[in-house]
């Protein structure tokens, strides 16, 4: 378990340990503990959130691509992306525009009145901001394990301990 443990404090501390990244994950983190004061219920403000969280995540790990990068004044290079990373990037994408769009118009589209609970989606999107933000951490099987791992606990530290905040 210790492994495990030095793992997910790795995924966490990471993205401060580069100047660069920190105005990328803060608003992450406010974005987590402002879904975790609201409502467990599906809601359209919910959505909202989610869509802004998932659209900052998703940019962010897509600006490297588009300035120059500071070590040798060179944008980076598509194909340094990895599949998985392009992939996890564009689905983020995707599902932060829908939930946007389904919060701002106020109508959740067939099967995807999910994206109205998604409460949690933050700390996913703080666990996997270093591995998606090309800083030399890449997709392992260990911290995939250690993602989901730490979410069941993590979520019952937050959910239990802001419930005298939650809906005041």
């Amino acid at each position: 378990m210790g492994f495990y443990w030095h793992t997910f404090a790795e995924l966490i501390a990471t993205p401060f340990e580069h100047a660069a990244l920190i105005w990328g994950i803060v608003p992450l983190y406010f974005g987590l503990l402002l879904n975790e004061m609201t409502s467990a219920k599906a809601s359209f403000r919910t959505a909202i959130q989610t869509g802004f969280s998932f659209l900052w995540a998703g940019a962010q790990w897509l600006w490297p691509f588009f300035v120059p990068h500071a070590s040798h004044g060179k944008y980076l290079e598509w194909e340094a992306m990895l599949p998985v990373n392009l992939a996890v990037t564009f689905l983020v994408l995707a599902l932060g525009v829908v939930a946007l769009v389904s919060g701002l118009r106020k109508k959740f589209p067939k099967h995807l009145r999910f994206l109205g609970h998604t409460r949690f989606a933050n700390y996913f999107m703080i666990t996997l901001f270093p591995i998606q933000a090309h800083i030399g951490m890449d997709w392992t099987w260990d911290r995939l394990i250690v993602i989901a791992l730490f979410a069941v606990p993590i979520w019952l530290v937050l959910h239990f301990g802001l419930m005298p905040l939650r809906n005041r």
